[in-house]
């Protein structure tokens, strides 16, 4: 089997909104931010919805198997144009690779992590999605076969809730409960009293029987974040882990943080490299690792970010990556077939904005099954792509 060609297509989609007309991705920050709303510099659509990009990617064969994959250039710690993650898989990547054996998989690997400079990441792990898609279509088998199998056929979803008042953080979080959500990870980082509220308020109308984490995205010192971490304690509030609570160079401090607090702490944004993995596991920085697929450069970046993490007795936890059901899927698959993977994996996409999956996956009991079939196993809708391309009709 060799690589005939490559085709990319943007795509961009619209995020949702809560009951109450606020924003499913931006948070106010009253305490830190004068109350002012977070916009960032993502595209606004016409009905003032935040607009996402994609980048959907096919991998042609001259076996007629074809491995569909996807990037996401807007999620949030990248902030990378479409255009950029399209240029360098076009220009750069697309050419070296074609008339390759798709199973000759490390040595792509070596390949498109050279091809695209420093921000070759999201584009080499959009290319590996499809790739993976590729092999176990060929095989007629599940990318979760590939990776070894599955320990587990269901994973919990977790979504994420954005900064808010106590009283709107819950009320949030609730409408995701009744739509049958059992995971949440609450955005904080402002103040430490007003975000330990928060957290109580989740918890009291969430119960006892919900997953509960938070993400500071490096809000604290590292003062801050143990009064967090206490505050939480005495709140009983039960929280599972607090995720990159000091600033991403900051791993002396935030090292200080994960030997002062029991909550085990998760590194984030300090994790960007498997280099990074190491420091942080050498700094004794964190007790988990977000390994998100984006930032690993795909199903075979996490699996070794995990194997690093499991050598030191570390855990490992794969975040939002605002994707469609490309993405969506490796992460169940990863999450199924990797050991030191946390049992809940976040999905907030799926909350948040249209997946553009063929046949929609449905929660039960707050969990998804891990496909079964070929490949990822999620179909992406053709007619969806025709919809949300270029940023298009519904825009």
């Amino acid at each position: 089997m060799k690589i005939t060609n490559l085709e990319t297509i943007p795509v961009s989609i619209p995020v949702g909104f809560f009951k109450d007309g606020m924003c499913k991705v931006r948070g106010v920050n009253a305490q830190k931010y004068n109350g002012r709303e977070l916009k960032g510099s993502r595209r606004t659509g016409s009905k003032d919805e935040l607009i996402l990009d994609d980048l959907i990617i096919k991998i042609y064969t001259d076996e007629d198997v074809i491995g569909v994959g996807a990037a996401a250039p807007d999620i949030g710690f990248f902030g990378e144009p479409w255009e950029s993650v399209k240029a360098i898989i076009d220009q750069y990547m697309a050419p070296k690779i074609i008339g390759l054996d798709p199973f000759d998989i490390e040595f792509i690997t070596q390949i498109i992590s050279q091809s695209g400079g420093s921000h070759s990441v999201l584009a080499a792990s959009g290319l590996d999605l499809a790739l993976y898609d590729l092999l176990g279509k060929s095989m007629n088998v599940s990318v979760s076969k590939l990776l070894g199998g599955c320990q587990k056929d269901k994973i919990l979803l977790s979504t994420e809730v954005p900064r808010g008042t106590p009283d709107k953080m819950a009320e949030h979080s609730y409408e995701y409960y009744q739509q049958g959500v059992r995971g949440f990870k609450a955005k904080i980082g402002s103040n430490p009293v007003q975000d330990a509220k928060s957290l109580k308020a989740m918890r009291e109308i969430l119960g006892d029987k919900v997953s509960l984490r938070a993400d500071a995205n490096q809000g604290y010192t590292p003062k801050e974040a143990i009064q967090l971490c206490r505050l939480a304690e005495k709140h009983d509030v039960g929280l599972e882990l607090l995720e990159q609570p000091t600033k991403k160079w900051d791993l002396d401090g935030m090292a200080r943080v994960t030997k002062a607090v029991d909550i085990p702490i998760e590194a984030d944004e300090s994790a960007f490299s498997l280099f990074d993995v190491m420091n942080i596991i050498k700094k004794g920085a964190a007790d988990v690792i977000n390994a998100k697929v984006a930032k690993a450069g795909g199903i075979y970046g996490v699996k070794k970010w995990s194997a690093v993490a499991e050598s030191a007795g570390l855990g490992a936890v794969i975040g939002t990556e605002w994707g469609v059901g490309c993405q969506i899927a490796a992460k169940l698959h990863l999450g199924g077939s990797t050991r030191n993977i946390h049992p809940v994996i976040e999905f907030t996409e799926m909350m948040i904005h249209d997946t553009m999956i063929s046949k929609p996956l449905k929660l039960n009991d707050g969990y998804l099954e891990i496909p079964k079939g070929p490949g990822l196993g999620l179909e992406l809708d053709e007619e969806k792509i025709k919809l949300y391309r270029n940023g298009l009709n519904s825009i």
